[in-house]
């Protein structure tokens, strides 16, 4: 999560929903859920930056991450956030300004534009990459909760 003030963005917080040891898929899903509403209830956010599906080696894990990725924006939904969903191509260009940038450099931008004392782990810097690439985008990227029973007219 970061602040965004003009142009300067700052750090808020990072970290990890661990839901290995939950069981079930469904019980996984479930904690991803109250997870992140948990997050936002603390925070109060103003608008929710998600990253886009991408294709996966592996479909049981593509299918995985469709799963919690649906749980994600049902949160943003139901705590009534604008969101908008970038690709992973669309973040790496907006942190690092190269499309193709390694998770490497990625992390060493995230530390240099939130002014970090340390690198955040590799899930940490993916997250607060889209962050930034949602604080950058111009608003017209943002989809409001009303617009869930819109046609997409994009």
């Amino acid at each position: 999560m970061i602040e965004q003030e003009g142009q300067r963005l700052r750090f808020v917080t990072c970290g990890v929903l661990r839901v290995g040891g939950y069981g079930s898929l469904a019980a996984r899903i479930y904690r991803v859920h109250q997870g992140l509403s948990e997050v936002i209830r603390l925070h109060r956010p103003r608008k929710m930056a998600v990253e886009d599906v991408f294709m996966a080696s592996n479909p049981k894990a593509a299918l995985k991450l469709g799963h919690a990725r649906g749980v994600i924006l049902l949160a943003g939904m139901e705590h009534g956030l604008p969101l908008a969903e970038f690709t992973p191509l669309m973040v790496k260009q907006a942190v690092a300004g190269y499309g193709r940038a390694s998770k490497e450099q990625v992390q060493r931008m995230v530390r240099a534009l939130l002014n970090l004392s340390a690198c955040p782990s590799a899930d940490a810097a993916d997250a607060l990459a889209v962050a930034v690439c949602g604080a950058n985008h111009p608003t017209g990227w943002w989809r409001a909760p009303s617009d869930a029973n819109e046609a997409d007219k994009t």
